[in-house]
């Protein structure tokens, strides 16, 4: 049988229909939900780095206090190794600057044990002079000797001449001991040869004849 032919009416209506089921259209609930979703996660994604870098985890900012502190400690052994540098240094000028006092205070005591025997000399000279020596003579030979004392004195030289006083045995060195009932025992009775100090150091000790007990 032959197909009935359609008015245009229902051609038209058949054509919407097969559009309709070609392109479904979004309901305008769901248009709207998408496109809230994609504003939503553009906003997540542009606040994502900011919430990272204000986190506690971030890898550069741990490196770089880590640094600092690093710098900061070596800063103070640095400061602390110029302490002790500028210490030594100090102490070293200090036991240089020691050592040279001490040799310019010392340096002529051999030269002054050498002159020794000469004084020696003098005194037994002066000692031994008897009645029959000039006046002249005598008087020459004490200011010879009062100039070599005088001459040593300029130089820091003292003469330790101990007699009467108590036995000291870092001045004195006794010859002998001898009972004495008139003078307080351990006391120097006679000198036999004169001590010497040079700038206060021993150069010769005194000999003496020190008194004990006459018990």
């Amino acid at each position: 049988m032959a197909k009935q032919s359609q008015t245009p009416l229902e051609d038209e209506l058949a054509r919407q229909e097969q559009e309709a089921e070609g392109q479904p259209e979004q309901a305008p609930d769901e248009a709207g939900a998408i496109e809230g979703a994609d504003e939503a996660e553009a906003l997540a994604s542009e606040a994502e780095p900011a919430d990272s870098e204000t986190s506690g985890d971030n890898p550069e900012a741990e490196v770089l206090a880590a640094k600092v502190e690093e710098l900061e400690q070596s800063l103070a052994d640095a400061k602390d190794q110029a302490l002790r540098a500028a210490a030594e240094a100090q102490n070293v000028r200090r036991r240089a600057e020691q050592e040279a006092e001490k040799a310019r205070k010392f340096a002529l005591e051999k030269f002054v044990k050498e002159l020794l025997p000469v004084i020696d000399s003098l005194e037994k000279a002066l000692d031994a002079m008897g009645e029959d020596a000039t006046e002249a003579h005598r008087e020459g030979v004490s200011m010879t000797l009062k100039m070599q004392l005088d001459v040593l004195g300029k130089f820091g030289v003292e003469v330790v001449d101990p007699q009467g006083e108590p036995f000291d045995p870092q001045y004195h060195e006794a010859m002998a001991m001898v009972p004495n009932p008139e003078m307080e025992p351990n006391s120097v009775m006679e000198v036999v040869q004169k001590g010497y100090l040079l700038n206060g150091r021993l150069v010769r000790p005194a000999m003496v004849v020190v008194s004990q007990s006459a018990d």
